[in-house]
């Protein structure tokens, strides 16, 4: 794997004030520190718990040294949570202003530099990278829950595409939702957690 990429801040710098919603890394080298959402009801941070279960799912050093793409990032709390525990670099793809304000403000907070914010649709981003061959080694998806099943055929088109042959695709809905389905990506796991359905894919075998 490259060299770890610098970040490069896209879209409004981040303010002091105006930031609630108090969650916890849980692990890897920023253990315990606080990172913060925006006010309001428009970004949903995965939880403590629901993000511990996500990482005992990925598994053991399965973010270490990883190339990692956080898709509807919010707070960035999966994918910060990623970088706490070692991967390489992180992409942060979000639409909402005050939500980038705050990743910027997190990786700062935290001292974390090998990351990249892009302020702006999801879609479009996954598009350009699937465009330009960029491949993920963990793909994080938290779409608002509400909008998952209207996204599900553009996701089957490109998240194949963007993820790389070991690679690992974690998606966060809502546990009122059934099971999943990204062909041709194989489920691996689908479990309950509260509100949230956490589902692992991995590209299919030979």
């Amino acid at each position: 794997m490259g060299p770890p990429v610098p970040r490069r801040r896209r879209g409004p710098a981040a303010p002091r004030a105006g930031l609630g919603h108090a969650v916890r890394i849980i692990a890897g080298s920023r253990k315990g520190a606080r990172i913060f959402a925006p006010r309001g009801t428009d970004t949903r941070p995965t939880g403590d718990r629901v993000r511990e279960a996500a990482f005992n799912l990925i598994g053991p050093g399965g973010a270490e040294d990883a190339k990692v793409l956080d898709l509807f990032a919010g707070s960035g709390a999966m994918g910060l949570e990623a970088l706490s525990r070692g991967a390489a670099h992180a992409t942060f793809v979000e639409s909402d202003r005050d939500a980038c304000r705050a990743i910027n403000r997190n990786l700062d907070k935290l001292g974390l530099d090998d990351a990249t914010v892009l302020c702006q649709d999801a879609l479009t981003a996954l598009r350009a990278d699937a465009r330009a061959g960029t491949r993920y080694d963990l793909v994080l998806v938290d779409p608002p829950y509400r909008r998952f099943s209207s996204l599900q055929n553009v996701l089957i088109q490109h998240l194949p595409e963007i993820l790389a042959p070991h690679g690992l695709l974690l998606v966060e809905t809502g546990s009122d939702t059934d099971e999943p389905d990204l062909p041709p990506l194989a489920k691996r796991t689908s479990r309950r957690y509260g509100a949230a359905r956490l589902t692992l894919f991995e590209p299919q075998g030979p």
